[in-house]
């Protein structure tokens, strides 16, 4: 089964989430799955390795979601093997007034990700199309424009040689509650819980056309959607990690040509260590 086709979006395609599973796990044998995820962490780990010493090309990866879909978990079981030295996590929340003061992309543009290494946007430059819509913090005819200026960003991204995995984590309304009820009655996740949590839930229509909108608007070739259940953690991580590894191998990074003759540094070393 090759997630990364699964569930990636068609170009051209018109979402509309109601039709997307937020559980496709019938039929999957859980021990297996969750072998297969630890595998894909650790092959990863040595991709991830390559690519900081190749020191060429570069990779980022947007998740975005409904609060409690399990951004941060995700990130933490997916990357926890990898060199915290060339990855970086950034997460951009509700824009503030210095940052509103200046270009929606302004904030985006200095935690885009350097040659070698992988930055994970926790929520992205899609906020300005989604929190900037539904609560009205910019006017429609400003938002509305904002998909063809992020697809050229992406685009540009692109040809300095960075690839871009975009990642909705599609959580039914159900689940979510069930979540945020937890975040409730488990003092060990109460700090999680926000009074704006209430809020947006209540808004969850309007945030789901918006999500609909910015994935349809925004789903090129240089930079497509996948959408991946998430009702259940052990599969969306899995998912999540077929499609990271995918990713990599793709970009298949090698190891640089050593920038000395290694027999000859070693014969000089010796000499130095007998000197």
């Amino acid at each position: 089964m090759n997630i990364a086709e699964k569930y990636r979006v068609g170009i051209g395609e018109r979402v509309d989430l109601s039709k997307w599973k937020s559980d496709d796990a019938e039929g999957v044998e859980r021990a297996r799955v969750e072998a297969k995820t630890e595998e894909n962490t650790m092959i990863i780990a040595d991709l991830q390795h390559k690519l900081y010493a190749e020191h060429q090309r570069s990779v980022l990866i947007v998740l975005q979601a409904m609060d409690a879909a399990g951004k941060d978990s995700t990130i933490r079981r997916v990357f926890g093997r990898v060199n915290p030295q060339g990855v970086q996590v950034k997460s951009f929340k509700r824009p503030t007034e210095d940052e509103l003061a200046h270009d929606f992309l302004w904030r985006v543009h200095q935690h885009t990700p350097r040659r070698g290494h992988i930055a994970l946007f926790n929520r992205s430059h899609y906020e300005d199309v989604l929190v900037a819509r539904v609560d009205g913090i910019v006017p429609e005819d400003r938002w509305k424009k904002r998909y063809e200026v992020i697809n050229g960003f992406e685009q540009g991204l692109v040809n300095g040689g960075t690839e871009i995995v975009k990642i909705y984590l599609h959580l039914s309304k159900d689940r979510q509650r069930e979540k945020l009820s937890e975040r409730l009655t488990d003092p060990t996740k109460n700090w999680k819980f926000e009074s704006g949590d209430i809020e947006t839930r209540q808004k969850w229509d309007a945030y789901m056309s918006a999500y609909e909108d910015a994935i349809s608007k925004c789903n090129t070739e240089h930079a497509q959607w996948h959408i991946v259940p998430t009702d259940r953690k052990w599969y969306r991580v899995w998912a999540v990690s077929e499609i990271v590894r995918a990713t990599l191998e793709a970009i298949d990074p090698k190891f640089p040509d050593p920038k000395l003759d290694p027999v000859a540094a070693l014969k000089l070393l010796e000499q130095i260590n007998g000197g």
